[in-house]
């Protein structure tokens, strides 16, 4: 008699890794800012985009961090895994295809296949075809998606939260009080447009105390009382984020912590403040407004700074929401060094301070504060006169001066959003 003899099921080892946590180690890579390319944005020669670089990113997350449990791999590929020609070995490559595999299907990346090049043979007479162009799997590219853009926005919230310990916050609060749904204050008359958020144990004592204790009891329009909450307002916010080469200069990448911060920041608005409007802005030789889903997907490049044209594209975008405030959350490391002309054409200079940048962007400030937007501004350097432009900027809008580096850029935001007190730190 024929047996069959099964045994447990272990499963791949590409199986026994958290996704999401790979993800999370892969966050740099992904949100990278063109520090390490020379070809600026350019994503169709950029070879930091290719299927290939994933592949080593991949092994530098399984290199480093601790993905595996103890029995998920044997010790022979552990020690494969160590080595620095580990991605000639078969299984090694075998398990890093896995798990792009995985990440394709689960939708956190989208893969790219180039197209197929036919080149001409020889000429004839009836004419043939070529064999087709062979293409290196590096020149396979991929593209991020928003699902990516907003795991990684949500981790990054997660984290920065986490680092400022326990503390409570909601809405944005304020010291006027108004009609709502929670009570927080003493009840007041209703008055035409209030939310009807009855105290109806004080209506019925003015109507008693007016007529005397009877029934029915006739209830006016005067003796109606609401309940008074604390006043919660709405903000609108523009991101103005430099994306200049000095970003990216300087051997350290500050431009990759920025949109971080500004992906956990969308992150914020959509779960605590679901009233507030977030736009983003990127200033450069001019500016541009860009969708929040296409963050993550920006670059750098070897652009000026443009401060004035960021500050007034900003405005023009704030003055169209109605909202009870409105700010400017400017993130930079350099000084203004370009300057958009009436006819078009763009003024540069990059050798110090140009009194004539520096009093078109100060005007441009004064005319935000103006508007009733408050600017404030996140320096990611400490220049003597870098600092000195800053706080003047911080006072002539009553904004707010952050004096901070890459790595503490995101509490200082977040801190700042959620508590909205007027001080500068300096």
């Amino acid at each position: 008699m024929k047996f069959t003899k099964f045994s447990k099921y272990t499963g791949e080892p590409a199986d026994a890794i958290d996704l999401e946590e790979l993800i999370k180690k892969l966050g740099d890579f992904f949100l990278q800012s063109g520090f390490e390319s020379q070809f600026y944005g350019m994503d169709q020669f950029d070879p930091e985009r290719s299927m290939e670089a994933l592949r080593e990113a991949i092994l530098r997350a399984l290199q480093e961090g601790d993905l595996f449990d103890e029995n998920s791999l044997t010790e022979e590929m552990r020690q494969m895994l160590q080595r620095s020609d580990a991605m000639n070995n078969e299984e090694i490559r075998d398990l890093i295809d896995k798990l792009m595999e995985r990440m394709a299907q689960e939708g956190f990346i989208n893969p790219q296949q180039p197209p197929q090049i036919t080149p001409p043979n020889q000429a004839t007479a009836r004419g043939s075809v070529g064999k087709p162009m062979d293409r290196n799997q590096s020149q396979v590219r991929f593209e991020i998606t928003d699902k990516t853009i907003d795991f990684l926005g949500f981790k990054t919230l997660q984290d920065l939260l986490g680092s400022l310990g326990r503390s409570s916050f909601g809405r944005h609060d304020t010291r006027d009080l108004s009609t709502g749904i929670e009570s927080g204050g003493v009840s007041r008359a209703y008055e035409f447009g209030d939310t009807l958020n009855l105290d109806v144990s004080e209506t019925l004592f003015n109507a008693v105390r007016r007529d005397g204790a009877k029934v029915p009891v006739e209830i006016q329009y005067k003796d109606l009382m609401v309940h008074q909450c604390e006043y919660h307002s709405s903000c609108a916010t523009v991101v103005l984020l430099d994306c200049s080469h000095s970003m990216i200069l300087y051997g350290e990448d500050r431009f990759t912590p920025a949109k971080r911060v500004a992906l956990a920041l969308a992150q914020l608005i959509k779960t605590q403040y679901p009233g507030d409007a977030l736009k983003v802005v990127l200033f450069h030789d001019s500016a541009e407004e860009i969708p929040l889903a296409e963050l993550g997907r920006v670059r750098v490049g070897p652009y000026y700074t443009n401060t004035r044209e960021g500050l007034r594209l900003s405005r023009r975008l704030l003055d169209r929401q109605h909202k009870d405030m409105r700010q400017i959350i400017m993130i930079t490391d350099g000084k203004p060094s370009a300057l958009t002309q009436p006819d078009g054409r763009i003024y540069k200079n990059a050798f110090g301070l140009d009194p004539f940048i520096v009093a078109e962007t100060c005007a441009e400030v004064a005319a935000c504060r103006k508007s009733g937007i408050m600017i404030n501004t996140f320096m990611l350097a400490r220049d003597y006169d870098l600092v000195s432009f800053v706080r003047k900027v911080a006072d002539m809008c009553k904004g707010k001066a952050y004096f901070t580096t890459p790595y503490t850029l995101g509490q200082y935001v977040l801190m700042d959003y959620m508590d909205k007190k007027t001080r500068t730190i300096h």
